[in-house]
């Protein structure tokens, strides 16, 4: 829990999250985040169809006080269908309600994520709405009940880790859900803080959808909770068309190979400059995930707390001073 508090503090640090963005990439970020702009990811994507793999596709930012900036997210995000629709990606769309308005007016922001439903729907791609911190989730569970009244190609995240996720997930049923184990700092109020507690949980609430409710993406790069779900859905006849399996860009790529060659499999693909928070709260949600990248992400090793937990930046920086 001390390690995953020093991510969190980190992950909102402006300073290093505006250093992050200068260097970061050039110091092996690219490793975890598929480029800066849309060819760059529109290139990535076309590498993971060519392996079987499906993609979700996160324009980066949240948190978006500024409708000028909410507007541009928006803008951006609808180029990014337009680039699943004309180079034929097997994708989809993720976006967090803070970065189209969200923390400026809920009417707005709900205007802004029709706009990018009804948009995707013409092209027939769905849109997930990402779940934030708590204080975000019940307005983003609102908005979505009034999409899905409209739409069909919309659904949203469950968070194993909150109390009240088992009545999310019955009321949603009907909605396409990936259901993941949270990776915000909440507090015991709300939470579940001990790692057994939310891994029970979580696979509560997978067998759950997978046996009521509509499809089902299951996020972890937990190999244990992986080899459940293959055992549960074998023992209880669920088609592979009824789920799939996620993990972030980047992380345990061998296993998503492998997984893809005998399941649905879906890469969470995250683009943008904005990728630091997005980061640290990955590391955070697990912290066994900093063996996952560091291989893959940094040039050097080193034993400095501070230094892995700052992610690419930092690491890099501080090991050239070494």
């Amino acid at each position: 829990m001390v390690l995953r508090d020093v991510l969190m503090n980190l992950s909102k640090n402006e300073l290093l999250n505006t250093a992050a963005q200068k260097y970061g990439l050039k110091l092996g970020a690219q490793s975890i985040v598929a480029g800066t702009n849309v060819q760059e990811m529109i290139d990535s994507v076309k590498k993971l169809n060519a392996s079987g793999i499906e993609a979700t596709i996160d324009r980066l930012g949240e948190f978006v006080v500024d409708e000028t900036v909410a507007i541009k997210a928006k803008d951006e995000i609808l180029d990014v269908i337009d680039a699943i629709h004309t180079y034929g990606l097997h994708a989809h769309i993720s976006v967090k309600p803070s970065q189209v308005g969200l923390d400026i007016d809920i009417d707005f922001c709900y205007d802004n994520l029709r706009e990018i439903v009804e948009y995707a729907e013409q092209y027939h791609i769905f849109v997930n709405l990402d779940m934030e911190n708590y204080e975000r989730l019940q307005p983003t569970l609102d908005m979505l009940k009034e999409l899905h009244k409209i739409f069909d190609n919309v659904g949203t995240v469950i968070q194993a880790y909150l109390f009240r996720s088992k009545e999310d997930i019955e009321q949603l049923k009907d909605c396409r859900l990936r259901i993941v184990k949270g990776a915000y700092q909440e507090s015991e109020e709300v939470a579940y803080q001990d790692k057994l507690d939310i891994d029970i949980n979580f696979l509560e609430l997978i067998e759950y959808h997978l046996l009521h409710g509509k499809f089902t993406s299951i996020a972890t790069h937990d190999h244990n909770i992986i080899h459940h779900v293959k055992r549960f859905v074998a023992d209880h006849n669920i088609s592979n068309d009824q789920f799939e399996f996620q993990m972030l860009y980047g992380f345990r790529t061998d296993m998503q190979k492998e997984l893809a060659n005998h399941y649905r499999f879906c890469t969470y693909v995250p683009f943008g400059e904005d990728w630091y928070g997005y980061f640290m709260r990955r590391l955070a949600e697990r912290p066994q995930n900093i063996n996952l990248v560091t291989k893959q992400v940094f040039n050097k090793k080193t034993n400095t707390l501070l230094a892995v937990a700052a992610g690419a930046f930092l690491l890099g920086r501080l090991s050239k001073r070494k």
